[in-house]
């Protein structure tokens, strides 16, 4: 495809949603941003990328810590107090999202990229869910704990995740009418479920 293309892509945690963000781009032949966004932001800002990740899909912890702990600014402590703030790092990460996205074709996983682009008619928004069972397997392997540590990381992570989403947009994290489509991968499967994204990416964007 020759047209400019974004894939923003929310997920609860252990849907598979990374995996299936890395395989669609690879698929597609575009670019894929996960945490590769916070070293973006932090190029583009000029802080470090420790910061961004202390305040990473958090809304209200992280950053008066990152601050006290004293994370350095082109070498030294900056005295701007508003900047470091959790509002102040989501618009430094914001406007990055933005410049990336108006330069080149790519997925972008979380750090609500879709709500920060909702103006730009080259997104298309997509939440990836999928069964509580297969998001506890999907943890056990990945993170080597146990069924009961699993569940709590799924319900501790999806809560943040939630809050940091809720509190920046306007919009209720995983609710359906909040992106361009949702799915769920236990109907179809990881390798099929990219597919079909794939087709219905290709019918957004040659219809556009």
């Amino acid at each position: 495809m020759k047209k400019r293309m974004i894939i923003t892509i929310g997920r609860q945690y252990g849907s598979g949603g990374r995996e299936i963000g890395k395989r669609l781009a690879e698929s597609l032949g575009i670019g894929y941003y996960d945490k590769e966004l916070l070293a973006v932001a932090a190029k583009e800002s000029g802080f470090s990328k420790e910061l961004f990740e202390k305040a990473d899909e958090r809304a209200s912890s992280g950053l008066p810590y990152a601050f006290s702990m004293g994370f350095s600014y082109l070498g030294g402590m900056t005295p701007y107090h508003d900047v470091l703030s959790n509002e102040g790092l989501f618009k430094i990460q914001s406007d990055a999202i933005r410049k990336l996205a108006a330069r080149e074709s790519c997925v972008m996983i979380g750090r609500c990229a879709d709500y920060v682009l909702r103006e730009d008619p080259a997104c298309l928004s997509i939440f990836i869910h999928n069964t509580d069972e297969n998001r506890i397997r999907r943890i056990m392997e990945r993170r080597k704990v146990s069924a009961d540590e699993a569940k709590e990381l799924m319900r501790k992570i999806d809560k943040t995740r939630a809050s940091y989403y809720d509190y920046y947009s306007n919009k209720s994290w995983g609710r359906a009418s909040s992106y361009n489509l949702s799915i769920d991968v236990s109907v179809l499967g990881v390798e099929e479920t990219v597919g079909f994204l794939k087709i219905f990416i290709h019918k957004k964007f040659d219809k556009a």
